[in-house]
């Protein structure tokens, strides 16, 4: 009788650890579950912050890009004229794609000989409204306003870019500069005459 209620005990208490193993796996993998659940969350979350700022650190560099091609714009046409605008930004892009000059349009537009202190030297800047002693802060709302339009649009679309077949350098038509006789002269686009760069000139 003894024997028989060892049995049924050791019986029992086998059962009972089945069962509290099984229960304990249960609560384990939920937990692994859970965990495995907020990992991925956390992985997902942490992916969304980076594309976020990838395209936050984007939108300010082209907001940059299109406000070093505003002013340049506006202090080299006031934004008189659609042809003229469009035709001075059609020479920054080409610079940007052409090998001699650099990468982005404010690097371009920037584009200068420097003193020690690494500043630009009073007009010695390839476009002379950057060096020349005055300050850079639009006066004029409405030009300003006309020009930051175009450059948008200049610099989003696309839809003007070749309209100076490739010009790389341009002057108001009240000057004769002497350069003009080395390059391609192309056409005269509103206030400002247009030329092109050919390869191997410089």
């Amino acid at each position: 009788m003894k024997l028989k209620h060892i049995a049924i005990m050791l019986g029992n208490a086998v059962v009972c650890g089945v069962i509290g193993y099984a229960a304990y796996e249960g609560t384990k993998v939920a937990t692994e579950k859970k965990e495995e659940v907020q990992l991925l969350a956390e992985e997902m979350a942490n992916e969304l912050a980076i594309e976020q700022e990838a395209i936050r650190v984007a939108q300010e560099e082209e907001a940059k890009q299109v406000q070093c091609l505003a002013t340049n714009i506006y202090y080299e046409t006031m934004a008189s004229s659609l042809i003229d605008a469009m035709a001075v930004t059609d020479v920054v892009l080409n610079r940007v794609k052409h090998k001699k000059y650099p990468d982005t349009p404010c690097e371009v537009v920037h584009q200068s000989y420097l003193n020690d202190k690494g500043e630009p030297l009073l007009n010695k800047c390839q476009f002379s409204w950057y060096c020349d002693g005055k300050a850079d802060e639009p006066q004029n709302a409405e030009a300003w306003e006309r020009s930051i339009n175009h450059a948008i649009t200049m610099y989003t679309t696309g839809k003007w870019h070749g309209i100076t077949e490739g010009a790389t350098h341009y002057h108001a038509t009240y000057v004769s500069p002497n350069w003009a006789k080395s390059f391609t002269k192309i056409a005269q686009m509103g206030a400002h005459v247009f030329y092109r760069m050919e390869d191997g000139q410089s």
